[in-house]
């Protein structure tokens, strides 16, 4: 199955589960067939995130207020989430207040690595210090807050460290990659080598050689800890029967086209 273009959602879903992978991003498929799945999560997380985008050069939290008030309708989830909103604003704004200089917000970036293989995605916010070196925020909103080891094993980290790299021509180890938990003001931190980036390209290499190679009915569903969160679960073998999978399939087919008329 060709591939060239890879995002760190992309190499997640495929480690977690390849017919994840092939139902999302070959087949396409919206991610609805899971009934007990509850998308407020998400819905509030990509709301924070906006507010945050666009509040990124202010220093009053009754302007964030009313950021959020102007883009709450464009996102759908529970109002109860947001009894903690103005520790939120607080905690951002004490976060500015200790940076420099803001160079990007929602940085694209898409980079060659070679073989016709490209690296892309978008970074929340890159910041450059007075010393010269260069610090990438990913804001998150979930309720525990990795460790330093599992944010140094995310392969997201490793791409946003790659692209700030090349892009901004820096040196792999005058950057700094960092989650950032505005609800409850903590920051996790890593840095990597010039040998953990390159043995990490190599590692995408392979994977998308190793999708590459794959044909349709070789991508198999894997039972792991993210099911029960999994928006194909209807859809998946592993839960289901070929008789139910194949109706919901249609089902979702008709709605489609009829959306379309």
């Amino acid at each position: 199955m060709f591939i060239n273009q890879l995002s760190a959602s992309k190499y997640n879903t495929f480690k977690e589960c390849q017919l994840k992978y092939k139902l999302r991003y070959h087949d396409r498929l919206d991610p609805v067939f899971n009934e007990e799945l509850s998308t407020d999560a998400m819905h509030y997380g990509s709301f924070v995130h906006r507010v945050l985008e666009r509040g990124v050069n202010e220093d009053k939290v009754e302007t964030l207020v009313e950021i959020a008030n102007e883009e709450r309708g464009n996102y759908e989830f529970d109002n109860s989430k947001l009894k903690n909103f103005k520790d939120i604003c607080i905690n951002f704004l004490k976060l500015n207040a200790q940076l420099s200089e803001t160079v990007s917000v929602e940085e694209k970036f898409d980079l060659d690595v070679g073989d016709d293989m490209h690296l892309n995605g978008i970074i929340d916010r890159i910041v450059k210090g007075e010393n010269g070196k260069y610090l990438i925020i990913d804001y998150k909103t979930s309720k525990r807050a990795k460790k330093k080891v599992e944010l140094f094993q995310d392969p997201q980290m490793k791409m946003y460290t790659y692209a700030v790299s090349k892009l901004y021509k820096v040196p792999i180890t005058q950057i700094v990659t960092c989650h950032y938990y505005p609800h409850y003001d903590k920051i996790v931190s890593v840095s990597y080598s010039q040998q953990d980036i390159a043995f990490f390209l190599k590692e995408v290499k392979d994977k998308m050689w190793q999708i590459r190679k794959k044909k349709g009915c070789d991508f198999f569903a894997s039972r792991n800890i993210f099911c029960n969160w999994c928006g194909y679960k209807g859809v998946c073998p592993i839960f289901n029967n070929p008789i139910a999978i194949k109706s919901r399939l249609d089902e979702h087919s008709r709605i489609k086209e009829k959306a379309k008329e």
